[in-house]
């Protein structure tokens, strides 16, 4: 816990003007708070006796009283203003790092988590960081400054009494420590069913066409109560224990008040020796001491509370942060000339050690070849693209572009000679133009608009609202052919000299297909192409077909010679037209 607090409190080090402005603050309000008892106990001197009001003293300290209260409610003010900066702008350097972090990481981190779980960890806990812990460490300073000075009056009014209440604090202490313990555990349990539950209802809430369906209304329902329940069970037990020590260190506190009531009349009336005499003025203002003692420890205590649950999600944080970033490749070469010259050279390589899938593949492609790449689910074409783009580190065995190695080339220049459309399509919430110029932001409206009409996008563009500036989402309305449309136009835009097309035309009508394969005929002239595709007819005119099984490389030619061979390829082809 204190290496986890001692991590947090770093990140205030940039601000570390406002946390001496809380401390600052909070000491002068607390100040005068604490002189609020004396003059309390002053007006009453002033009222005591039949006729002997003393109503001129008792205005002054009126006065003087309202004064101290203003002052000391304006410095409690700038101590919450100071505290609030101060929380917010830690946090937000806190939610930067994580959100920075989670785009160094390997993909294979990303990949092995639910999105629910990641935005659980940079939304949900962070806030929670913010609220019980950097929000309750005013609290906790204003409470022990208050402990410490209002200690320091008693003292000066009565020692003995003082030292009765000191020998009865630690059984508050005890009793929400003791509390504490018990509560840790459940914060933890409750910030992982968190992470579950919100990961859980973004994939359910996000496929609402798929549960309806295929009628798992009913089972997404009990998937849900499951975990609900199991939230709900950790939860209450978690907020029994913390909701304990309030109740209980009032208990306490409550004895002690009354010890001291108890002890501060015996010594007014002059009963007790051991006490020692006391005016009814002392006694009201020590009486208003021991309450302002006392009531520090119950939110203090709460505080303890708030800050177990924090430390649980702090730590959920500092996983990510903890986590093996990708390494740093600006000492390494850029990739400043592409001669689409590209080999693999006894490649391996398994997502999972336990189930092998590429093993010993090798291939070389020539500058300006189109390489199509077919063969059933799971023999590894995309790992071939994510190997390609260095998504992922081959175990063994080399791939070279151009001549040179892609671990000795930096991973943006490489990936910047690539251009790639995917069968899922990715559509960001802005405008037309702004979509299709995602990999070239500085290109210009007339640039823009011959890359949508290259591809057949700009008809149905024009017919928007607001045309190239119509601003769309992944969820605006257009069909799934269209989003991937833009998602073409991008790369149209961009030029680059090698191609990656994954399934690039699966959303689209055979008409349009028809004209985009021409486009990208165009397109691809020049450049060395990687096509994957299920449909085979789409790549019959490919220079070389790759077909895959179990990771290797089992037929290799043209369509032709594939089909005349009589081979698996010829299978897979001639599937696709069986009546």
């Amino acid at each position: 816990m204190l290496k986890t607090l001692k991590r947090i409190l770093a990140y205030t080090r940039p601000y570390f003007a406002y946390f001496v402005m809380t401390i600052l603050f909070a000491a002068l309000g607390i100040a005068l708070s604490l002189a609020v008892p004396i003059f309390i106990g002053e007006a009453v001197e002033c009222c005591i006796g039949k006729g002997q009001v003393d109503f001129e003293r008792l205005g002054r300290n009126a006065v003087l009283l309202a004064v101290i209260v203003l002052a000391s409610t304006l410095f409690q003010w700038l101590m919450s203003l100071a505290t609030n900066k101060l929380a917010f702008m830690t946090i937000r350097d806190l939610r930067k790092d994580v959100f920075s972090k989670l785009e160094r990481v390997p993909l294979k981190y990303i990949d092995r988590r639910t999105k629910g779980e990641l935005t659980s960890r940079v939304i949900n806990d962070i806030e929670i960081i913010s609220d019980g812990l950097l929000q309750g460490f005013a609290q906790f300073f204003s409470g022990v400054i208050t402990i410490i000075g209002t200690l320091i009056f008693m003292m000066t009014i009565n020692v003995r009494i003082a030292l009765v209440v000191v020998i009865l604090t630690p059984l508050s202490f005890f009793a929400a420590s003791k509390i504490t313990k018990m509560t840790h555990d459940s914060y933890m349990k409750q910030s992982l069913l968190r992470g579950r539950m919100v990961s859980l209802s973004e994939e359910l809430a996000g496929s609402q066409k798929i549960v309806k369906a295929f009628v798992y209304d009913e089972r997404a329902q009990e998937r849900f109560g499951q975990i609900n329940d199991e939230y709900g069970k950790i939860g209450a037990r978690a907020t029994f224990f913390s909701s304990m020590t309030n109740p209980t260190t009032r208990f306490v506190n409550g004895v002690i008040y009354a010890a001291v009531g108890l002890l501060g009349a015996l010594g007014v009336i002059g009963y007790s020796p051991f006490i020692g005499t006391m005016t009814v003025g002392n006694l009201s203002s020590f009486l208003a001491y021991s309450n302002q003692y006392t009531k520090p420890f119950n939110e203090i205590s709460g505080v303890f509370a708030e800050l177990q649950n924090a430390v649980a999600s702090a730590k959920r944080v500092f996983d990510v942060l903890d986590e093996e970033e990708v390494s740093d490749d600006s000492d390494k070469e850029a990739l400043t000339e592409c001669s689409g010259a590209l080999s693999f050279d006894k490649v391996y390589f398994s997502y999972n050690p336990e189930v092998k899938l590429i093993q010993n593949f090798s291939l070389e492609v020539k500058p300006g070849e189109r390489i199509a790449i077919v063969g059933p689910t799971g023999c590894g074409k995309s790992t071939i693209i994510n190997l390609l783009l260095r998504f992922y580190d081959v175990d063994s065995g080399d791939i070279t572009i151009s001549g040179k190695s892609v671990s000795e080339i930096t991973r943006d220049s490489l990936r910047s000679s690539f251009g790639m459309v995917l069968q899922e399509t990715w559509i960001f919430t802005g405008t037309v133009a702004e979509n299709i110029s995602y990999g070239m932001p500085e290109a210009t409206r007339e640039q823009i608009i011959e890359a949508a009409k290259a591809v057949y996008a700009h008809g149905f563009i024009k017919r928007l609202p607001q045309g190239y500036d119509t601003v769309i989402s992944d969820d605006s309305g257009l069909s799934q052919g269209q989003k991937q449309l833009i998602c073409i136009a991008r790369i149209m835009l961009m030029n680059p000299p090698m191609l990656i097309l994954d399934e690039a035309t699966s959303s689209i009508d055979l008409r349009t297909e028809h004209r985009i394969q021409k486009a990208f005929s165009k397109l691809m002239e020049g450049k060395t192409s990687f096509i994957i595709a299920h449909r085979l007819s789409t790549i019959k005119n490919s220079d070389t077909i790759l077909v895959m099984k179990n990771g290797n490389i089992i037929e290799q030619g043209s369509h032709t010679s594939l089909i005349r061979a009589g081979g698996f390829y010829a299978k897979l082809y001639n599937s696709q037209f069986e009546s």
